[in-house]
C-alpha cells in the first residue's frame, strides 16, 4: 500500500516549481496531497498540480459533507515562509494548511521544513527560537550549512533557480529508516 505526502506549498518564489518536487515523491512512491496556504495559489498551476496528482489541491478546512481526505504519513513544507514557519511553531491554525501542521507532531507524523527566507529574517531572534522549538519537537527544519542557506536580502531571485527540493525527500527518507 502506497504512503501519502502532504507537500504543504507557501507563497514563495519556488512555489511555481513544487511540480518538481510532487514528481521526485511520486517517483519514490508516494500518493501525493498538495495543500496550498491561501497566498500561495497565486503562486502555483493548480489545475497542473491536480492532473499531476489525481487529487484536488486543498486550501481550506473541508465542509462537514465534504469527504475526508486521507491522513498524511508524512509531510513536507516547501518553500517554507518566514510566516508559516513562525505560526507553526507557534501554534497557529488560520490556514488549512497550518492546522493540519499544528496537530502533525502530536499525531507522530513526520515533517519536514525547507524554508525560503532571506538573511534578514532567518537572523531574527523569534524566527530563531521558532526554529529552535521546531525541531525539538522533532520537525527537521533545513536551515544551515548543507540544507537551505538564506540568501542575502537584496538578492535578485537567482536563488529560486536553485531550490534543494530534493533535499526535503532525502531527509524524508532518513527519518523513515
Amino acid at each position: 500500500m502506497s504512503k501519502v505526502l502532504y507537500v504543504i506549498v507557501c507563497a514563495a518564489v519556488p512555489a511555481g516549481e513544487v511540480g518538481r518536487l510532487v514528481t521526485m515523491a511520486q517517483d519514490e512512491g508516494w500518493i501525493v496531497q498538495v495543500v496550498a496556504t491561501p497566498s500561495a495559489l497565486g503562486f502555483v498551476d493548480v489545475a497542473a498540480l491536480e492532473e499531476q496528482t489525481g487529487r484536488p489541491v486543498r486550501s481550506r478546512y473541508r465542509r462537514p459533507d465534504e469527504p475526508k481526505p486521507p491522513r498524511a504519513d508524512a509531510i513536507v513544507v516547501a518553500p517554507a515562509t518566514f510566516d508559516t514557519l513562525n505560526k507553526f511553531a507557534m501554534g497557529v491554525t488560520d490556514t488549512y494548511a497550518l492546522g493540519v501542521l499544528a496537530e502533525a507532531p502530536g499525531l507522530g507524523i513526520p515533517v519536514v521544513v525547507l524554508p525560503f527566507v532571506n538573511s534578514a529574517l532567518a537572523s531574527r531572534a523569534p524566527f530563531v527560537r521558532n526554529v529552535a522549538s521546531l525541531r525539538a519537537e522533532g520537525v527537521a527544519v533545513l536551515l544551515g550549512p548543507g540544507e537551505f542557506e538564506p540568501p542575502p536580502a537584496d538578492a535578485d531571485g537567482d536563488h529560486a533557480a536553485a531550490f534543494p527540493w530534493a533535499l526535503a525527500l532525502a531527509r524524508l527518507g532518513d527519518l523513515a529508516r
